[in-house]
C-alpha cells in the first residue's frame, strides 16, 4: 500500500495538474513496482512560500533576492 506525498509551493496549481500528479505517479508506482493502483494513496500539500526554505530563507525572499542579481 504506497503513500506519496507531494508538496508544493502554493503557486496557483490547478485541480487539472493535481490529478496529472495523482495519475501519473499511481501509473509510476504500477508499471515499475507493480503496485495496485487501488491502494496507492496520493496527498498533495500545498506550502506558502513563506513556510518553505532554501538557501537559509524562506522562498519568497530567495526568489527576491535571485531577481535582484539577475
Amino acid at each position: 500500500m504506497p503513500y506519496v506525498n507531494i508538496k508544493v509551493t502554493d503557486e496557483n496549481v490547478t485541480t487539472e495538474q493535481k490529478s496529472r500528479l495523482i495519475e501519473g505517479v499511481t501509473d509510476v508506482l504500477f508499471e515499475v513496482l507493480g503496485k495496485n493502483p487501488d491502494s496507492t494513496y496520493v496527498v498533495i500539500d500545498e506550502v506558502p512560500l513563506t513556510d518553505w526554505g532554501v538557501g537559509g530563507v524562506n522562498v519568497a525572499e530567495y526568489r527576491a533576492r535571485r531577481a535582484a542579481t539577475e
